[in-house]
């Protein structure tokens, strides 16, 4: 399976930044699932196979990135996914924070296109 026949996951409660980053994804030929909550991720985690990488917006109501990573990293099935947070956050230490939460890499917002596909080349091998 190459690259771009993995799914990935975009986890943001602002279905603009949803609709941003599936349509810049889409353009590169990557195929684009998203949830609006924390739990809607994880249950599409637990239930899609073919899930290659997850964005995750660290800023969320309800449950955040910081509580999920975890939880992903603890989840024996899904610990192998990677997960990129993806934060409006980039003061001194924020990257720090979400590397100790459990994300694999790290992008701020606004997204760097160009970053965030080299991060993606990264990790879905």
């Amino acid at each position: 399976m190459n690259e771009k026949n993995k799914k990935i996951l975009i986890i943001d409660d602002d279905a603009r930044n949803i609709f941003a980053l599936s349509a810049v994804l889409r353009s590169k030929g990557y195929s684009c699932i998203s949830a609006l909550s924390a739990l809607e991720g994880l249950n599409l985690l637990s239930d899609t196979r073919d899930i290659g990488v997850v964005l995750m917006d660290m800023m969320m109501p309800e449950m955040d990135g910081y509580t999920v990573i975890p939880i992903i990293k603890q989840d024996k099935n899904l610990a192998g996914i990677p997960v990129i947070a993806v934060t409006a956050q980039a003061m001194p230490g924020d990257k720090e924070r979400c590397l100790r939460a459990g994300a694999d890499s790290y992008i701020s917002k606004p997204v760097d296109v160009d970053k965030l596909l080299e991060i993606l080349r990264t990790y879905l091998k």
